[in-house]
C-alpha cells in the first residue's frame, strides 16, 4: 500500500480567481477596503489592551484612482506588515490573518468589529488587474517592504521607502476593467458595499464654507476651504442602542438607505440580540395598501458593517421580504465570495428571532396607540395576513394583533369579533358564520340585505384573503367564513321570522320551470327562497366552495397549489318566489313576452354582478334606451 500528498499546483490560481471564485468582478473594492478596515480596527483593539504602544489618532483609508497611470490605490492607516508577516500572509493564499487575529485574542477582540476571515479577499485585486503592489509598513519598529506580483506565481519583496505606518494597495488596472478607473463608478461601489463600513473613508475632497465668527462685518466674506470627502457613515443606526435613537433618527436613517423613497415609513422595528447569535438591524413597515407586486428584495443583509447582498431569503421569513431595512450578523454563514447565503440552523434560528420580533412589535403598536394602529392596518395588513398563512408560529401570536374591519368602518379583534358575532351569526350545524365582503361597491347590495338582518360584515379585501380564511378555518374551530353573495348565507338560522311563502307548490314548480326555460344557461342553477317582497326579485350567488377554488386560482394557489385550473362558470339564480315580479311572470301568458321579463331581470342580476358584458351588455342597453322612446 502506498500513501502520498497531492500536489496542488498553483500555476493557473489567478485565472481561476478571475473567472470562478467571485461572483462579480466589482467586489475586489469591498473586499480590499474590508482588509484595510480589519487593519484599522486591530490596531485600534491592540493600542487599546496597552500592547500596541503607538498613537492610534482618527485614522481614514483612502481611495484614489490616476487615469492616466491606470492605478486604483487603497491606502489605510492601519498596523501595516512587516516582511515577515507579507510573506505568511499574502503567499500563502486562504490563510486569514483575520482569522488567526481573533482565534488569539478571541476573549478581548470578540467585539472589535473584525470582518475577514475567508483569507482570499486581497486576491480579489487580480479580477481587474494585471498586476499589484503592497506598500506597508507594520506599527512596530522595523522597515516599510514592497510587494509586486503580476498574477503569476512569480512575486518581488524589496525593501521600501513608506515612513508612515499602514498599507497601500495599488491596482494597474487591466485592459479589460478600465470601467474601474471612471471615478462616477468608483463612487457608485462605496455608495452600494461602504456606505455603513466602520472607518471612514474618503474618496476626493470637496469644498466646505466656514461660518463666519460673531461680531464679523457686514460684508465679511465667508472663507471656503477643501476638506476630506467621506463618502461613509461609520455609525449608522443599526449599530447603536435604541435608547440612543429618536423617531426622527430613525426616519433619517431610512431615506439614508433608500435616497428615491419618499413617503416615510409607517414604524420601525429594531433588531439587537447577541445570545445565541449575534444579530443586528432596523426593519421599516413602507405603505404597502394590497400591493404585493411591490419591488422585494430591499431588505439587505451586511456582515460587520459590510454590504453583502439584498437577497436575504432565507435570514427574512418570506412574508416579511415586502419589508425594508437592514440586517447585520457575523454569524450568518456565507460562502467563500460572501456572495451568497448557506442555510443551516444559525439562519434559523434568526429567522425565527425576527418573526418573533415582528409579532412581539406588533403586540406593543397596538397596546400602545390602537387608534393609530387602526389607521395604518390597511397599509400594514398584507404582511400580517401573508405572516398567518405563511408561519405557524407567528400566526400563533396574531390574535393580539390583527384587526378585522366591517363595512362600517369598525375594527375587531379575533377575540372581540367572537364575543359580538357568534351567538348571533350560526348556521343550522352550529357553526360560527363569518360573514364578509371584498369589495364594498359591487357588494353593496348583498350587504345591506345582511346589515338589515342585523348581521355584521367584514371588509376583507386583500388579494390574498381566500388562502387567509382557508388558513383560520383550518386551525380554528367550527367557524365558516362566508362571502356576503355565496350561496351558504342562506344556511344562516335567521334572527327575524321566515317570510310565508305567498304561493303553493304547484305555483312554485310551474314558476321554476317558466324561468329555467327562458334563461336556458346551464351556468345558473334556479332555486326559489321565500324572501321578504320588497327583496330583489332575482340574486345572484356562487356556490362557496367553487368560488373559492376560482378566488385561490387567481392568487396563485389554483394550479400551483392545488393542480387545479379551468373551473367552469357556475351561479346560483335565487328568486323571490314572494316578489312581485314573480306574481307577475306567473300570469304572463304569452310566452315571449314572459321569456323578455326573465332575462330583463336576469340582466339586471348580472350588471349587479358585474356579470354582463360583451355582446349581453350592448343588447342590453340597446334594449333599454330603446324603451325610452316608447
Amino acid at each position: 500500500m502506498t500513501k502520498g500528498s497531492i500536489n496542488v499546483s498553483v500555476e493557473n490560481i489567478f485565472p481561476l480567481i478571475k473567472k470562478f471564485l467571485y461572483s462579480d468582478h466589482e467586489i475586489f473594492l469591498r473586499e480590499l477596503i474590508s482588509n484595510a478596515t480589519d487593519a484599522t480596527l486591530k490596531l485600534k483593539h491592540l493600542t487599546s489592551i496597552g500592547e500596541a504602544q503607538v498613537e492610534y489618532g482618527n485614522p481614514k483609508i483612502e481611495v484614489q484612482i490616476d487615469k492616466d497611470n491606470k492605478t486604483i490605490t487603497i491606502t489605510d492607516q492601519g498596523l501595516g506588515m512587516t516582511g515577515e508577516e507579507v510573506e505568511k500572509y499574502i503567499n500563502q493564499v486562504a490563510f486569514s490573518g483575520a482569522e488567526e487575529f481573533l482565534d488569539k485574542y478571541k476573549d478581548s477582540a470578540k467585539d472589535s468589529g473584525i470582518i475577514g476571515h475567508f483569507g482570499l479577499g486581497f486576491y480579489s485585486a487580480f479580477m481587474v488587474a494585471e498586476k499589484v503592489e503592497i506598500i506597508t509598513k507594520s506599527y512596530k519598529d522595523e522597515p516599510a517592504v514592497r510587494w509586486i506580483c503580476d498574477g503569476s506565481p512569480e512575486f518581488t519583496l524589496e525593501p521600501a521607502e513608506k515612513t508612515e505606518r499602514g498599507t497601500e494597495i495599488v491596482l494597474h488596472v487591466a485592459e479589460d476593467s478600465t470601467e474601474f478607473l471612471e471615478e462616477s463608478k468608483i463612487r457608485e461601489l462605496l455608495a452600494k458595499y461602504n456606505k455603513f463600513m466602520p472607518v471612514p473613508i474618503k474618496f476626493g475632497t470637496k469644498t466646505e464654507t466656514l461660518p463666519l465668527p460673531e461680531g464679523a462685518a457686514e460684508d465679511a466674506v465667508a472663507e471656503t476651504v477643501e476638506v476630506d470627502n467621506i463618502i461613509n457613515n461609520p455609525t449608522p443606526a443599526w449599530t447603536k442602542a435604541p435608547s440612543e435613537l429618536s423617531p426622527e433618527d430613525y426616519t433619517t436613517f431610512y431615506h439614508e438607505l433608500y435616497p428615491m423613497q419618499f413617503e416615510e415609513p409607517l414604524f420601525h422595528i429594531h433588531l439587537n440580540v447577541d445570545y445565541p447569535f449575534n444579530l443586528t438591524g432596523v426593519l421599516f413597515f413602507p405603505k404597502l395598501a394590497n400591493n404585493m407586486n411591490i419591488e422585494k428584495d430591499k431588505i439587505q443583509l451586511y456582515q460587520n458593517q459590510v454590504y453583502v447582498t439584498d437577497e436575504v431569503k432565507g435570514i427574512v421569513p418570506d412574508f416579511l421580504m415586502l419589508l425594508k431595512g437592514v440586517i447585520d450578523s457575523p454569524d450568518i454563514p456565507l460562502n467563500v465570495s460572501r456572495s451568497y447565503l448557506q442555510a443551516d440552523g444559525a439562519v434559523k434560528k434568526i429567522s425565527s428571532y425576527i418573526t418573533k420580533k415582528v409579532a412581539d412589535k406588533m403586540a406593543s403598536l397596538i397596546n400602545e396607540n390602537r387608534a393609530d394602529f387602526e389607521k395604518k392596518w390597511n397599509d400594514i395588513k398584507i404582511v400580517i395576513e401573508y405572516g398567518i398563512i405563511s408561519e405557524d408560529k407567528f400566526a400563533e401570536k396574531s390574535d393580539k394583533f390583527t384587526l378585522y374591519p366591517t363595512t362600517d368602518g369598525k375594527y375587531f379583534l379575533w377575540n372581540e369579533l367572537e364575543e359580538k358575532t357568534k351567538a348571533s351569526q350560526t348556521d343550522k350545524d352550529g357553526n360560527w358564520v363569518i360573514l364578509y365582503a371584498t369589495n364594498a361597491d359591487e357588494q353593496h347590495s348583498y350587504i345591506q340585505a345582511a346589515k338589515d338582518k342585523g348581521y355584521e360584515v367584514l371588509l376583507l379585501d386583500s388579494p390574498i384573503v381566500p388562502h387567509l380564511i382557508q388558513k383560520l378555518e383550518s386551525s380554528k374551530e367550527k367557524i365558516s367564513f362566508v362571502r356576503v353573495d355565496a350561496d351558504h348565507i342562506n344556511n344562516l338560522i335567521k334572527k327575524d321570522e321566515p317570510a310565508i311563502s305567498k304561493l303553493n307548490d304547484a305555483e312554485k314548480e310551474t314558476l321554476k320551470t317558466d324561468i329555467e326555460g327562458a334563461v336556458n344557461d346551464k351556468k345558473f342553477s334556479v332555486q326559489l327562497e321565500d324572501l321578504d317582497s320588497t327583496d330583489a326579485p332575482f340574486i345572484i350567488t356562487q356556490p362557496e366552495f367553487m368560488r373559492r377554488m376560482k378566488d385561490m386560482q387567481a392568487t396563485g394557489g389554483g394550479g400551483g397549489m392545488f393542480g387545479m385550473g379551468g373551473f367552469p362558470e357556475m351561479y346560483n339564480l335565487v328568486v323571490n318566489s314572494n316578489s312581485d315580479f314573480a306574481a307577475k311572470v306567473l300570469k304572463t301568458e304569452n310566452a315571449e313576452e314572459k321569456s323578455s321579463l326573465v332575462k330583463q331581470a336576469l340582466d339586471l342580476a348580472k350588471l349587479s354582478q358585474n356579470l354582463l358584458k360583451g355582446k349581453e351588455l350592448t343588447d342590453f342597453l340597446q334594449r333599454n334606451y330603446s324603451q325610452l322612446g316608447k
